[in-house]
């Protein structure tokens, strides 16, 4: 495993919804050196689920083309795409961690990816999965 690691949806939602300032800049700083130091990751999942939330779940949702842009911006971090395998694989994981499917997808992205950290508000803080660490960000 790498130094690399694994950004969660929620990460990037909260770096672009102003409805809890003190997160947002947690989000922004987590997500900047992401990119700085070329260490971030992302999946067609996480991608996926930020469009949603953006334009339809947050406050104030914005444009769909404005999300867009910032998918297209996150592209510049490695992008795991989802496959039947990893499917599979999360199904297994999701059964003997015993987390939600979508929890174990996040995981096993992150261990296709050689992360050895998730930063993420839903899983919980400090727990591991197979060698894949969660931290909140957020606290």
């Amino acid at each position: 495993m790498s130094d690399k690691y694994f950004l969660d949806t929620n990460v990037l939602v909260h770096a672009y919804d102003a409805h809890d300032a003190g997160k947002q800049a947690k989000a922004q700083a987590v997500l900047r050196r992401a990119v700085e130091t070329d260490a971030g990751v992302l999946s067609t999942q996480v991608l996926s689920e930020f469009i949603v939330v953006v334009t339809r779940k947050i406050k104030r949702p914005m444009e769909l083309d404005e999300a867009q842009k910032l998918v297209k911006m996150f592209c510049i971090l490695p992008v795991v795409e989802q496959t039947v395998n990893q499917i599979h694989s999360s199904i297994e994981l999701s059964r003997k961690c015993r987390i939600s499917f979508w929890d174990s997808m996040i995981i096993a992205a992150a261990k296709q990816a050689g992360c050895r950290l998730v930063y993420s508000e839903d899983l919980s803080d400090g727990q591991k999965y197979e060698g894949v660490s969660v931290r909140n960000p957020f606290r």
